[in-house]
């Protein structure tokens, strides 16, 4: 379906008014906070330089497949972290799953990254994706994944596998502009699974997580679409070009598209004009917005600087919107608060009410940030970071109401 082009109160949304005007939400603004968030994101970034690389064989079978994840975990499902939270008629098949009354298959789609994904550790299970599988389905037919480390491709199509819930996938491939060895080894992650499981539940593969964002930053730059950012365009088109070139060579029986994932301001058009789709990271949070005006200034700025910009070329790749949400609470008193509104359940609930619903109506194609709150995150980089989930870490609802679409 194809985006409006512009919101207004009768579409659903309230505060419309534009803060563009306002210094606190200027480009530069933006680019700060985006600048600083890219270097916290860059787990995948640190891993890969320390990490050996690993050899994946090409076209095991299912079983194969799943016993070398948990072969290679630390944390095998016997010690599943989330042991218990949704019940089954019949234990040993997880589609027999109990349906939880509070959950509402509302959301377009929701972002996840399984618990323990964070390369070289690699410390995933089967049991808890299945298990997160479970509870997604009931808020949504879409996920969109990150990487595809630690076997969290295979991982979630065989849980998908065993649940027989109806959930499509964007499988994701974090690559990094100074070391082609962690692309490499995700690209051929990918393609093991799909030659396994098949392209069924694949929506399409997005190559590049704020790609252009940390290329940017580690080369001075501020324009994705300077001189200095069409170098890194370049890169990022070879893993892009190669990863169509893989996946067409499979035969799947079906055109899965590719696509790019990067921060709201810094796609780059010689890249946008050879995807199928771009995912753009949009978070009020940390434009410094009030949570009064969140829901129509993610729209507003979606609308005004991803669509109109995809619209203007040749392919008119379509656009989503990667990651938008509210964090719900911060590690520390100092980062609790934006500005003009704070981190907190209540907040979390508005954000939900004002958004979710109306980007459906409007048929904006979102993926609500995130899950579940990521231990992690709070550990390493503290603030609000840990702290974007519906669920809590441990999978129990968070004190908010779905909404009802």
């Amino acid at each position: 379906m194809p985006l409006n082009n512009t919101y207004n109160q009768a579409q659903g949304y309230s505060n419309m008014e534009s803060p563009y005007g306002n210094a606190a939400y200027s480009s530069s603004h933006w680019l700060e906070k985006e600048q600083a968030r890219s270097r916290r994101s860059k787990w995948i970034v640190i891993g890969s330089l320390v990490a050996i690389i690993g050899v994946i064989a090409i076209g095991v079978g299912v079983g194969v497949t799943v016993a070398k994840n948990n072969k290679s975990s630390s944390k095998s499902s016997s010690s599943s972290s989330s042991a218990g939270v949704v019940t089954q008629t019949n234990p040993n098949d997880p589609s027999t799953f109990t349906t939880d009354s509070r959950l509402k298959k509302s959301f377009y789609g929701i972002a996840y990254t399984p618990e323990g994904s964070q390369y070289p550790e690699c410390g995933n299970s089967l049991a808890d994706v299945i298990t997160d599988i479970q509870l997604l389905s009931q808020l949504t037919d879409q996920i969109r994944l990150y990487g595809a480390d630690c076997n969290q491709t295979a991982l979630v199509l065989e849980a998908i596998k065993q649940t027989k819930v109806n959930m499509t996938v964007y499988l994701g491939n974090y690559p990094i502009p100074t070391d082609p060895a962690p692309y490499e080894r995700q690209r051929d992650a990918i393609i093991d699974a799909l030659k396994t499981y098949g392209a069924d539940h694949v929506a399409g593969i997005t190559v590049g997580n704020e790609y252009m964002l940390n290329y940017l930053n580690a080369n001075g730059g501020t324009d994705p679409n300077s001189a200095i950012g069409n170098v890194g365009a370049r890169l990022l088109l070879s893993n892009i070009t190669d990863t169509r070139t893989a996946v067409d060579a499979l035969s799947l029986g079906k055109t899965v598209p590719i696509g790019t994932a990067d921060a709201g301001s810094f796609f780059n058009n010689e890249v946008l004009a050879k995807v199928d789709y771009g995912m753009s990271n949009i978070h009020a949070w940390f434009a410094n917005v009030s949570i009064d005006q969140a829901a129509g200034w993610v729209n507003d700025f979606f609308q005004e600087t991803n669509v109109a910009a995809a619209n203007a070329l040749a392919n008119q790749p379509k656009m989503f919107i990667a990651e938008t949400g509210w964090p719900s609470a911060s590690k520390d008193k100092g980062n609790e608060s934006n500005g003009p509104s704070t981190a907190s359940e209540p907040n979390l609930q508005t954000f939900l009410d004002t958004f979710v619903c109306q980007a459906n109506t409007n048929g904006t194609g979102y993926f609500f940030f995130e899950y579940f709150d990521e231990t992690w995150k709070d550990a390493q980089f503290g603030g609000v970071e840990g702290h974007w989930g519906l669920f809590y870490s441990n999978r129990t609802l968070k004190d908010i109401t779905i909404p009802t679409c």
